[in-house]
């Protein structure tokens, strides 16, 4: 049952500061997002909530730094952060931001890593504001990314803005 809801995308409605402007106003409100973990080496995609935290699967006992230079044959990986609404014809993917994530394939307790905060940031706040930024996705990763959609959230894929599904295609 844990997996079950761990693989399910967040659509939630509400209002954290009830509107009345006081505390929480300016905030991000991350009840329409979930993380999808884009793994091309083992072929497979998954939500994983504990991202929305930087504490992923692909993140745990991982030491990150804003450059890739000194990564040894690193493993890629996308964090792709997907921003859900509900229409009449129920709920579908409104935006979309993907973001590289590298880490070391060396034997190591603390593993060297690659990723941009601010990209993160940057995108996961975007794909809230119905952006769709995956152009810098290799196509095997935005495959994989799809077929999971399409299989295992087919109504979601389904009724997703044209923008969303274009950008993947």
């Amino acid at each position: 049952m844990a997996d079950e809801k761990k693989n399910q995308f967040n659509i939630l409605s509400g209002d954290s500061t009830g509107g009345d402007g006081s505390y929480g106003v300016g905030t991000i409100n991350l009840d329409n997002i979930s993380p999808v973990i884009v793994d091309p080496q083992k072929e497979e995609a998954y939500i994983d909530m504990d991202a929305l935290h930087a504490r992923s699967k692909i993140e745990k006992k991982v030491r990150f730094k804003p450059d890739k230079e000194p990564l040894v044959e690193p493993n890629l990986y996308w964090i792709v952060w997907v921003a859900t609404q509900v229409a009449q014809e129920g709920p579908y993917i409104y935006g979309i931001g993907a973001c590289e994530v590298q880490v070391s394939t060396e034997e190591r307790r603390i593993k060297p890593g690659y990723k941009s905060m601010p990209e993160h940031v940057n995108n996961l706040d975007k794909s809230l504001k119905g952006k769709v930024l995956v152009e810098h996705m290799d196509e095997k990763s935005k495959r994989i990314l799809v077929d999971y959609l399409k299989e295992e959230h087919g109504e979601l894929w389904k009724n997703s803005r044209d923008e969303v599904i274009d950008g993947l295609q």
